[in-house]
């Protein structure tokens, strides 16, 4: 069985996180959303919360859990017998800060990280911009997944 793990803060989910882990699970025969808990970084949402968003948007997929977690991501990785980690690419900056920890983790624990490009009509949407969107009343909407509710 082939298990990967996804991490992320998730603060919220997007539309370019649905992206990738819909290109994971054609690959994985299990995904494991790992919901990262850094106490250095301020979060608009608490970790309950942003479970309950993941978990709403990928409640019909059975290859999806989703979990919280603390600490490095190949520890969580280890733990939940994963032997991949999945992350998401929107630009060539991505992929050089990606590269080193991906390198990183695969030096100290020979975990795999396989990355997929998220959609050109995507590739702009990140956590911070609907953050912003959320605090200045936009509209938010149209870069998070249908039918979710903040």
């Amino acid at each position: 069985m082939k298990r990967a793990v996804f991490p992320g803060s998730f603060d919220p989910i997007t539309l370019g996180h649905q992206d990738i882990i819909n290109k994971g699970l054609r690959v994985f025969d299990e995904i494991i959303i790992g919901i990262g808990e850094n106490s250095d970084k301020k979060y608009m949402f608490s970790a309950e919360k942003r479970f309950e968003f993941v978990s709403t948007t990928f409640d019909k997929i059975k290859k999806i859990d989703v979990k919280c977690y603390s600490g490095l991501t190949v520890d969580f990785c280890k733990e939940n017998d994963a032997q991949f980690i999945i992350r998401g690419l929107r630009n060539p900056a991505d992929f050089e800060f990606e590269k080193s920890i991906a390198l990183t983790n695969r030096e100290m624990t020979g975990i795999e990280t396989v990355f997929f490009l998220t959609d050109s009509k995507n590739s702009f949407i990140s956590s911070s911009i609907v953050r912003d969107l959320i605090k200045n009343k936009g509209d938010y909407k149209l870069f998070i997944p249908k039918g979710l509710s903040i």
